[in-house]
């Protein structure tokens, strides 16, 4: 009878899931191998061998990883040291941390485009100081996209981090400096292994984010283009749903061979759960 109601109170989360999730996806892939009345794979054939598709998608793919790694390098020791503070200084900092995700990814792209455009805050600044002659061209490139992404995504990767750093016990820290560890031997043997589950799911996050962005690469990219403002392109443009249906399932793929792959990487690194 428990399990009865359980079942019940699953029963609208799974509806909901299958109907504007699971069927529409299912639909998707299934209508990539069905063009004009017939079976065939030509859009696969023609993504995966025309040289700018190609290219599209190796571009979306280096600042998606780019991406994850700068947001790891960076939240890393941030969730470490927020994770040490206090109740009310760690819940400052957690609260600045969160805040980039209370606000509109369209009004913080456009606070880029100000900072990094050519006569932007950061070209000012460096033209008046001397350390340049001429403005940098920094927006409009990937380096954008990936400084816009970076920004974007930061706050998810502390925020798992901090959650899984908090339940690591003192003790080991103390225990292994007791047999002689030094403080940083200690963080990269207890620390970092420990760290490992919330380190996977906060790359999963960003690296499929990236990868799926629209609006930052959009605006910062210009007329670079990444996988998903190709596919706006093909489905709104140029009216080819039938590309923009393989692009999708595509972007599908990837996403769950990420997935697959990196729940590999931390049973390998982490194999006691």
């Amino acid at each position: 009878m428990r399990k009865k109601g359980l079942y019940l109170l699953l029963l609208p989360g799974v509806l909901f899931l299958t109907l504007f999730m699971v069927i529409p996806i299912a639909m998707t892939i299934a209508s990539t191998f069905f063009h004009e009345g017939s079976f065939t794979l030509q859009g696969y054939m023609q993504f995966l061998t025309d040289k700018y598709f190609v290219k599209i998608l190796l571009t979306t793919l280096q600042v998606s990883l780019v991406t994850t790694i700068a947001c790891i390098v960076l939240g890393f020791p941030a969730a470490y040291y927020i994770s040490k503070l206090g109740p009310r200084k760690k819940g400052i900092l957690l609260a600045l941390a969160i805040f980039p995700l209370l606000t509109s990814s369209v009004v913080r792209s456009f606070s880029w485009m100000i900072i990094l455009g050519k006569k932007g805050l950061l070209n000012s600044s460096l033209l008046s100081i001397g350390l340049i002659d001429k403005p940098l061209e920094i927006l409009y490139t990937p380096t954008a996209m990936m400084i816009g992404l970076i920004h974007l995504f930061l706050p998810l990767i502390i925020i798992t981090l901090v959650g899984v750093m908090e339940n690591i016990d003192p003790d080991l820290i103390k225990a292994a400096e007791s047999l002689g560890a030094s403080k940083f031997t200690a963080f990269r043997q207890v620390i970092v292994p420990l760290s490992v589950p919330g380190l996977i799911i906060g790359s999963i996050l960003v690296f499929v984010g990236s990868l799926t962005a629209y609006t930052t690469p959009a605006l910062l990219g210009g007329k670079q283009r990444v996988i998903s403002t190709f596919l706006y392109q093909n489905a709104i443009t140029l009216n080819d749903w039938y590309m923009a249906s393989v692009i999708a399932t595509i972007m599908i793929v990837i996403t769950f061979v990420v997935i697959f792959f990196m729940n590999k990487l931390a049973t390998k690194l982490n194999p006691k759960g």
